[in-house]
C-alpha cells in the first residue's frame, strides 16, 4: 500500500489504538506523558506521534478543526491499521450546571455537521463504541472528576452557533457542542472499527461563558488544569482497552484451538 497522501504514513508506522486530539499543539502535551515518544510525520494540520503508555504502544495523531479534516485522519489511520480511535478534546456545555472543568463522555453525536451525510443518510446514529465509551466513564469516576454521559452534537459553523440554535440543542437534552465527533463515531462504526470521545468542558452556551472569555485567574480550580486531566483519564483508557483486547483475543484462542 502507497504512502497515504496527508498522514505521510504507511501499514507498520503506527499502532493499533489512536488519540485524535484536534490541536496538533495537544499531540506533544499527551506525548509528554508517555514513554518513548518519537515523531512519525507532520504535514499541514497533522502531527503523528508515537509512544508507550504503561506499557502500552498507541499514536497520536491530530486532526485539525472540524469533521472534514477529522475524516481524512481517520480514513487514512483505518486504511494502515488503526482500530480503536478516541478523540479527546475540549466543548461548550449546553446544559446549565455543568462547569468549565467538567468532564463530558459521548455516548452519540447529532449531526449539524456535512462530512458524515455524504457516507451516509443522516438519520443513521453516530455513536460511541460501548467499550471505549464505558472505559472512559470508568477512567473520569476512577479519577474522581465530574463526568457527564450523554449525546453531543457535532457543528460545523463555530461563528454561527446562534441563540436559538443553542436553545434548540439545549432543550433536546443534548449535552455539548464540538466539531469532530459526528463523523469519527460514523466512520468508525461503518468500518467495523472502535471510536470514543472524551471532552473537558471550556465554556458554556446556555450560561453564557464562551470559549477564551473567562480570565485564567478567575477559574474554578478544576478548570485550570482540565485539559491534561482529560488526557490522564484517555491514556489510562487506552492502557485499559489494550489490557481486555488482549484478554479477549487470549480467550477467542483458546477457544479455537481448544
Amino acid at each position: 500500500m502507497a504512502k497515504q497522501p496527508h498522514l505521510l504514513v504507511e501499514p507498520g508506522d503506527v499502532n493499533d489504538i489512536a488519540i485524535i486530539p484536534g490541536d496538533p499543539g495537544r499531540v506533544d502535551r499527551i506525548a509528554s506523558l508517555c514513554e518513548d515518544a518519537r515523531e512519525v510525520a507532520s504535514n499541514r494540520e497533522y502531527k503523528l506521534v508515537n509512544a508507550v503508555y504503561e506499557g502500552t504502544p498507541l499514536t497520536i495523531c491530530s486532526t485539525g478543526i472540524g469533521c472534514p479534516s477529522a475524516a481524512i485522519a481517520v480514513e487514512e489511520l483505518a486504511n494502515v491499521g488503526v482500530e480503536t480511535f478516541i478523540r479527546c478534546g475540549t466543548c461548550g456545555a449546553l446544559q446549565s450546571g455543568i462547569a468549565i472543568g467538567d468532564m463530558i463522555v459521548a455516548s452519540g453525536a447529532a449531526k449539524e455537521e456535512g462530512t458524515s451525510k455524504r457516507y451516509e443518510p443522516g438519520v443513521y446514529p453516530a455513536v460511541a463504541d460501548y467499550d471505549v465509551l464505558s472505559g472512559l466513564v470508568d477512567g473520569a469516576e476512577a479519577n474522581e472528576e465530574t463526568v457527564h454521559t450523554g449525546a453531543i452534537v457535532s457543528d460545523d459553523a463555530f461563528y454561527n452557533e446562534t441563540e436559538s440554535y443553542v436553545a434548540d440543542w439545549e432543550d433536546a437534552g443534548l449535552l455539548a457542542v464540538e466539531m469532530e465527533a459526528a463523523t469519527v463515531f460514523s466512520l468508525a462504526r461503518r468500518k467495523g472499527l472502535r471510536a470514543g470521545a472524551i471532552c473537558t468542558v471550556d465554556g458554556n452556551l446556555v450560561e453564557g461563558t464562551q470559549k477564551g472569555e473567562t480570565e485564567a485567574d478567575e477559574l474554578p480550580p478544576k478548570a485550570k488544569n482540565n485539559v491534561e486531566r482529560a488526557i490522564r483519564i484517555t491514556l489510562e483508557t487506552v492502557a485499559e482497552l489494550a489490557s481486555w483486547i488482549l484478554d479477549l483475543l487470549s480467550s477467542t484462542s483458546a477457544v479455537i484451538f481448544s
